[in-house]
């Protein structure tokens, strides 16, 4: 007997804004950056790349282009996408962070 698989396409189950909201917050938590673009290729190939394309005001081969594997499109550009697609992405704080970085007696001296 011979089994049948199919290649899993995330972009055949993006079919409302939570579901899409939930996948970019799972693509952001990923500590692969290339994950996030990932992510928005898949959601814009279930929304449609036309329709995606008009509703950015960016031509379609620029579109593809800026979601392409290893593309690195500037903030912008993802920004235009995101909206475009219904979602925003935002930033919340890390329960139990402790970075210094950011106090201001570090900046003392440098």
């Amino acid at each position: 007997m011979t089994i049948k698989t199919k290649t899993f396409d995330a972009s055949e189950y993006l079919e409302d804004e939570e579901t899409i909201a939930e996948y970019l917050n799972m693509a952001l938590d990923d500590p692969n950056p290339e994950m996030l673009l990932l992510a928005v290729k898949n959601i814009a190939r279930a929304r449609g790349m036309a329709q995606l394309a008009h509703d950015t005001g960016l031509g379609r081969e620029s579109l593809y282009k800026a979601l392409s594997d290893g593309a690195k499109p500037r903030y912008d550009t993802v920004l235009k996408v995101v909206r475009a697609l219904g979602v925003k992405l935002h930033a919340e704080p890390i329960r139990g962070y402790t970075d210094n970085f950011m106090k201001p007696d570090r900046f003392i001296g440098d």
